[in-house]
């Protein structure tokens, strides 16, 4: 599929280079690069949930999840106009306490032309549509997390 700006979207087990990201966005009309990056927590403290995370395990279904952030990126085009660059990474596999999850990052021509509007909207699509499944391992058990967004219409477009 081609992109009228820089994009790159990712399901891998390594560790993503953020150089390597910002680069791929980088642009001489780009002058602001706004980045969410989520990691394992090792206190959770949520109901049904271990109380201490060990580790978490991460599965997907790799062709649509692929074709979920290319909509998330049209989307925030969509939104944005001035987000000239949308770079959406999750993690999968075994991820131990600190590693990166997720990472988006939108580029703009300045700060203030919604590339952090852009990045919050992005991680919140990610965890909404993106199928992505995470489990939580614990000292005395593990619990597959699930989220209250269930999918409409419009999201699968």
């Amino acid at each position: 599929m081609q992109y009228k700006f820089p994009t790159y979207f990712a399901l891998t087990e390594a560790t993503p280079d953020l150089n390597e990201i910002h680069e791929r966005l980088t642009r001489p009309d780009v002058g602001a690069i706004i980045t969410f990056r989520g990691s394992v927590r090792g206190e959770t403290q949520r109901d049904g949930l271990p109380p201490k995370t060990l580790h978490l395990e991460y599965e997907a279904y790799e062709e649509m999840a692929h074709e979920r952030m290319a909509q998330i990126a049209h989307e925030i085009w969509e939104r944005w106009p001035d987000v000239k660059g949308v770079a959406i990474v999750q993690r999968i596999g075994r991820l131990s306490i600190g590693d990166l999850t997720t990472l988006v990052a939108c580029a703009a021509g300045h700060r203030d032309q919604g590339a952090f509007e852009a990045a919050r909207y992005g991680i919140d699509r990610l965890k909404e549509i993106v199928p992505v499944w995470k489990k939580e391992i614990g000292d005395d058990k593990s619990v597959w997390v699930e989220g209250d967004y269930r999918p409409t219409g419009d999201d699968n477009q």
